[in-house]
């Protein structure tokens, strides 16, 4: 644990998460239906240099490579039986790098599966697979649990729950997409619905990630802020993917992201970060933002 809590932290500035994991590792070979987590054991050294850009660009707080570590979403690799040793391998090599007064956050994302009726997920098994991953992620040192992309409440509360026995702080970030009649889940969770049963239910802190990119996420952030008391975080794409050449383009530039982050921040979020489509540059240009609110 640092000697100062992170929670402190966003008390006294605006804090400066990380950006794409997922972009990154694409973009060094990562190839589709390749386990991201297995990164962790077979190429440590790649990860420790996404890592360690993020923090060289400014970051704050860095995200661990176990967005897929919990044993339901590891079963479709087959990898079930391996949680603990992926998510430990995962925050080793954060830590290995993480430079004084920073921090690493341990990820959790959602098993992928859905609950009824939608789906034939069980809660019983969320909730032994996330108290199994963040158990892991707590024993091995991160210094706070971030639970993000969540598109159930119900599924968000059940990873909550999980963190929080751990006695991290847990960040919880939900993902909405823009309707006719505004924010929702893909499961249909209003905003404030959603805000006001994770802050009831313990996080430290809430917000939102993906799914949108930045100009929509003013408003959302505008409407995270009115529904809770707590810090908000939020973390939007770099724009809508496109397949442009055979790759994947994201529209926004380090740059415009930049000017979305003054205007989000105004909006009310305490902690800032991007996601997917982002990379060390986009985190560089919030980080050049943060210093000039500092200085004026």
């Amino acid at each position: 644990m640092k000697s100062k809590s992170i929670l402190d932290l966003i008390k006294e500035r605006i804090v400066l998460f990380d950006g794409a994991m997922g972009t990154q590792l694409i973009n060094q070979g990562l190839k589709k239906g390749d386990c991201p987590e297995m990164w962790n054991l077979q190429r440590p050294d790649d990860l420790a240099e996404i890592h360690k850009a993020y923090f060289d660009a400014g970051a704050d707080v860095v995200t661990t490579n176990t967005f897929g570590g919990n044993a339901v979403k590891l079963a479709s690799y087959n990898l079930q039986g391996r949680v603990g040793e992926l998510n430990k391998a995962a925050v080793k090599i954060a830590k290995s790098i993480c430079p004084e007064g920073k921090y690493v956050a341990g990820d959790m994302g959602p098993t992928g599966q859905f609950l009824p009726p939608v789906g034939k997920g069980s809660l019983e098994d969320f909730d032994k697979s996330f108290r199994e991953q963040a158990e892991a992620l707590a024993e091995s040192g991160v210094d706070l649990i971030i639970i993000e992309t969540q598109y159930d409440i119900r599924e968000a509360v059940s990873a909550l729950k999980a963190a929080k026995a751990t006695g991290l702080p847990a960040i919880v970030t939900m993902t909405f997409e823009l309707k006719k009649r505004g924010y929702f889940t893909i499961m249909g969770n209003k905003v404030a619905d959603s805000m006001k049963e994770l802050e009831e239910n313990g996080a430290d802190v809430v917000g939102a990630n993906c799914s949108l990119d930045s100009i929509p996420y003013i408003e959302l952030t505008e409407q995270i802020k009115q529904s809770t008391s707590l810090p908000v975080l939020v973390q939007p794409n770099a724009g809508q993917p496109e397949i442009v050449d055979g790759g994947v383009h994201y529209h926004e530039t380090p740059g415009s992201f930049a000017i979305s982050a003054e205007k989000l921040i105004s909006a009310g979020a305490n902690i800032i970060g991007a996601c997917c489509g982002s990379t060390p540059e986009f985190t560089e240009k919030i980080a050049e933002v943060l210093r000039h609110r500092c200085l004026s």
